[in-house]
């Protein structure tokens, strides 16, 4: 949808703002950001994926979807992965099955990095107990390779937090654990992918170079 309204996407060589232009899959050329999309191409997208917004493609309670922010003429995409309804940021997408299970199989153990906002001041007591790893309600063992403060507040503080598994709700789990709130909670990097500047609610494609530098990263 934003890719459309950026004028970034092109029907048949020319410029298409409205969403609900028809299309004819296997006739009318597709591109977006001057990459073409042929019948069957991979398709790789970036979300800055809204607080409140679910990773699915329809909702029981008709809840917002992530779908609601993608370009209506795209081939099936799907997310790569889950950010959880209260969770935000980088969100990637893709028709490539087999890359997106590269990029989630706990074997591939690519970094997946967060800032999240607690409702505390972090010490150093806090930010051993999420390096050491504990075990949850559920007896799930769980833990974060590097944890550091960003900066603080007089009552919370913003923390980076890297994870090489993706276990679910993996960082609110273990807060949880310890009694603190989690204020807010953003993916800002996937392995060397940064999500930048990109603005909540719009997408983007990969480049060839961000495709190439993630694939060099799960070798």
């Amino acid at each position: 949808m934003e890719l459309i309204r950026a004028g970034r996407v092109k029907l048949n060589g020319v410029v298409r703002r409205d969403q609900e232009t028809p299309t004819h899959p296997g006739k009318d050329r597709i591109e977006v950001d001057g990459a073409p999309l042929a019948p069957g191409a991979k398709i790789y997208l970036l979300l800055n994926k809204p607080r409140g917004v679910v990773t699915t493609a329809s909702d029981e309670q008709g809840r917002e979807t992530v779908y609601a922010y993608l370009p209506k003429n795209l081939p099936w995409i799907a997310p790569v992965g889950r950010l959880d309804r209260a969770s935000e940021g980088l969100l990637l997408l893709t028709n490539d099955s087999e890359w997106a299970a590269r990029i989630t199989s706990p074997q591939t153990q690519l970094d997946k990095t967060y800032h999240v906002q607690i409702g505390a001041i972090a010490d150093e007591i806090l930010l051993d107990a999420l390096r050491d790893g504990l075990r949850t309600s559920d007896s799930d063992l769980l833990r974060v390779k590097q944890a550091r403060v960003l900066r603080q507040g007089e009552r919370n503080s913003w923390l980076e937090i890297v994870l090489d598994e993706g276990k679910n709700r993996h960082i609110r789990r273990m807060l949880e654990r310890l009694n603190v709130e989690v204020l807010r909670l953003v993916r800002v990097a996937i392995g060397p992918l940064a999500l930048g500047q990109l603005q909540k609610g719009e997408t983007r494609a990969l480049t060839a170079e961000e495709k190439r530098s993630l694939d060099r990263t799960m070798r």
